[in-house]
């Protein structure tokens, strides 16, 4: 209605305002949408689309498992080829005794296993959860103990590991002692 006054302004005719029309203006009753928005909310949609449709099939890629893609070979590594061994010593006892203390493992870590790495390692408090023979899952404080050490030594060293493992199992009634290894490069 205002834009009828200001062309009615312009020319010059009656300044009195017209009435009102029952409805507005043709041009006030559905605005046209811009083509920007209409392509705005395609390439929306279009994303929204492929996100649904991909985002599941990338996860079910992950979870097949296998192995990752070997690295770039034109990609420098650092440092000494090593092994990384990582063994998770439970807590909680089968016989009834109580739980190994911190004490009691720092005290089998002292003995049993700077003996074997005096060049040193690396023990963390955990948290886990293992499932024992009987199907019960039990859920315990635990200690994750890591070792690193040449490649080269990897033979000679894992017969120290396996003494190890055996040695807290019989000391602490285990029923296991996690071991998992890796390789590393190691710089110092």
């Amino acid at each position: 209605m205002v834009a009828r006054l200001d062309a009615r302004q312009r020319t010059g005719r009656s300044t009195v305002p017209a009435r009102p029309s029952a409805g507005p203006a043709p041009a006030e009753r559905t605005p046209p949408v811009p083509q920007r928005t209409s392509r705005l909310r395609t390439a929306a949609l279009a994303a929204a689309t492929v996100l649904a449709v991909g985002a599941p099939t990338a996860y079910a890629a992950l979870d097949a498992g296998g192995e990752p893609a070997p690295a770039d070979r034109s990609t420098a590594v650092r440092g000494t080829p090593y092994v990384g061994t990582h063994l998770y010593f439970g807590t909680a006892r089968s016989d009834g005794h109580p739980d190994v203390t911190d004490r009691q493992f720092r005290d089998f870590v002292t003995r049993r296993v700077t003996p074997k790495f005096p060049a040193g390692l690396s023990i963390e408090d955990a948290r886990g959860q293992w499932r024992d023979a009987k199907g019960v899952v039990i859920r315990e404080r635990s200690y994750e103990l890591t070792l690193y050490y040449p490649k080269s030594e990897a033979r000679a060293k894992d017969a120290g590991i396996q003494e190890i493992r055996a040695a807290y199992k019989k000391q602490f009634h285990q029923e296991s002692v996690m071991r998992a290894d890796e390789a590393a490069n190691v710089d110092f």
